[in-house]
């Protein structure tokens, strides 16, 4: 989580993700229209990394549906009606509810009412 809008900031994110889950050549990669995903250096890894990119037309959520209700449940659950003291107590809340909570705890119905960690243990998949 940083405080800019910077390509680098996806970047980063995409290269945290592949050092952890390793995915094979061919992933497709859903986003939006951002500039930061439409960016020479963000276009430039994904073609090095041998990924597909799926962007959506503008106005055109459908691609991205899974990212807007994650989002969506997060603002419900974790920060609606919260008020934090600094960047530092929200950074801290979000990595939290994702990483202990949502990712470890919370059981979702579209993967059999398992958590994420469950059906990737299950399915084998490098966490």
């Amino acid at each position: 989580m940083a405080d800019h809008m910077k390509a680098s900031l996806v970047t980063d994110a995409l290269m945290m993700a592949c050092f952890k889950r390793k995915p094979l050549s061919g992933l497709l990669v859903h986003s939006d229209r951002g500039s930061q995903y439409a960016s020479n250096l963000f276009r430039k890894l994904l073609r090095e990394k041998g990924f597909i990119q799926s962007m959506s037309r503008s106005r055109d959520c459908w691609d991205n549906a899974p990212a807007e209700s994650f989002f969506g449940t997060l603002k419900t659950e974790l920060i609606t009606n919260r008020v934090y003291d600094s960047r530092q107590e929200a950074m801290q809340a979000i990595f939290e509810y994702i990483e202990v909570f949502y990712n470890r705890q919370r059981k979702h119905s579209t993967i059999g009412y398992m958590t994420p960690a469950q059906y990737d243990q299950a399915a084998k998949i490098p966490a």
